[in-house]
């Protein structure tokens, strides 16, 4: 029996030698812990700020994740499928000079329209410094996490999520700031994680450089093709609130959303794997082993993890609030569709190994159609529960379409 405990121990302790697994397990840490922190700090947040600065201060951060994301083009996927065989420094600083330019032009056009699609956030107008620093701030230090990971390092980017975690020492002492005290608290916490992700890129001796024209080039196709895919991906979770509430009502967009954050606990599990296979497959791995590798520790791993939020749902959504029972149901649905993401999430970094842009966007946009579609008319036959049968209609579809063309390819 020790012999067997022995020789169980040393299978774990060689498999987590291996970069596929080891990232993996850094990458589901990190997201663990950020969603832990975040918890954490939203508590404390409530008990010193006021319910309208909470909310101003989370209309601020929205808007810095929605500028963030239109400023990348996609050139944070380009780095993890073009660090592995070109000038490090060339890339990233490409990439950055990229991101800086198109993060302040989204900034400018955002502030400048504020008054026309944000009127209750104009206090960016009066700090705009502050917001723009901040902004810049957040858009190179989750840059860096990408080339953290493209340099099989993702312990640095477990690492620049707890330099991030500071912000919840900055809360209180930050009060005297008033109404921006929580977004300044955020803000300095992303100064300081990107004071440390240069120093881990210049450990790897990434240093800045001119703009690589001939990576653009090369990258330009890709990058773009995984920006489209990127909007195409985003497209339903923005659009489910405001289809939600315009059908069913403010208080089923409530139950909603409380399902759907916190149905999306185990999708960490699995775009953890989707995106060390991403990394592995750019550095020439063996991509069929690494893509059964990937499937079949997802499913050790989401399968108990799944079932016991099943289980134990009842009592996790009633310390929430006795009336978020009524999302049980809708709740139980979404975490079975998990099951059928992992096809959907694997085969998505197939194609970005081999930069099958056409493919990629051609299921983004699939997969869109299929959640909206699904979720109108579900929603007006059946309710809030029928967003629970959308969503496994339409990931068990897309499911099938994707498992048809791996297996036509030969991948599993």
């Amino acid at each position: 029996m020790l012999y067997k405990i022995k020789d169980n121990f040393n299978i774990l302790k060689d498999r987590l030698r291996n970069p596929l697994y080891l990232n993996s397990f850094y990458i589901m840490l990190n997201s663990i812990t950020g969603s832990g922190i975040g918890f954490i700090f939203w508590i404390v947040a409530a008990k010193f700020y006021s319910t309208e600065v909470v909310g101003i201060t989370t209309a601020l951060l929205s808007s810095i994740t929605l500028i963030t994301m239109f400023s990348f083009l996609g050139f944070d996927q380009s780095i993890i499928r073009f660090f592995p065989s070109g000038d490090k420094s060339k890339l990233f600083s490409t990439a950055a000079i990229i991101a800086f330019i198109s993060g302040t032009i989204f900034c400018l056009i955002y502030v400048i329209g504020i008054d026309i699609w944000a009127p209750t956030l104009s206090i960016i107008k009066n700090n705009f410094f502050i917001f723009y620093i901040f902004l810049i701030a957040n858009i190179m230090t989750l840059l860096a996490g990408s080339a953290f990971l493209a340099l099989r390092k993702a312990k640095y980017l477990f690492m620049q999520s707890l330099v991030t975690g500071t912000r919840l020492f900055l809360l209180i002492p930050f009060v005297i700031f008033g109404a921006l005290g929580i977004f300044i608290s955020f803000g300095v916490s992303y100064i300081l994680a990107l004071l440390f992700t240069l120093i881990i890129l210049y450990k790897y001796d990434i240093h800045p450089k001119k703009l690589d024209i001939k990576f653009l080039n090369r990258s330009l196709h890709f990058s773009m093709g995984n920006y489209v895919y990127g909007l195409l991906f985003a497209v339903p979770s923005q659009i489910m609130p405001i289809l939600v509430i315009t059908i069913l009502g403010a208080e089923s967009a409530a139950y909603f959303y409380i399902a759907f954050a916190l149905a999306s606990i185990p999708m960490v599990i699995i775009s953890s794997f989707a995106t060390s296979l991403f990394v592995e497959g750019s550095y020439g791995e063996p991509l069929k082993e690494n893509v059964k590798k990937s499937i079949k520790s997802i499913f050790l791993i989401l399968t108990p993890v799944v079932l016991l939020l099943i289980f134990f749902g009842e009592p996790l959504l009633g310390l929430i609030g006795q009336n978020y029972l009524n999302a049980l149901n809708i709740f139980r649905l979404m975490l079975v569709s998990t099951f059928f993401i992992v096809f959907y999430n694997i085969f998505i970094s197939i194609k970005r190994i081999q930069k099958d842009i056409k493919v990629l966007i051609f299921i983004g946009t699939i997969n869109a159609i299929l959640l909206i579609g699904f979720n109108y008319i579900l929603m007006q036959i059946f309710g809030l529960i029928g967003i629970g049968y959308a969503w496994i209609i339409s990931y068990g579809l897309l499911s099938l379409f994707v498992i048809i063309m791996a297996r036509r390819e030969k991948w599993i």
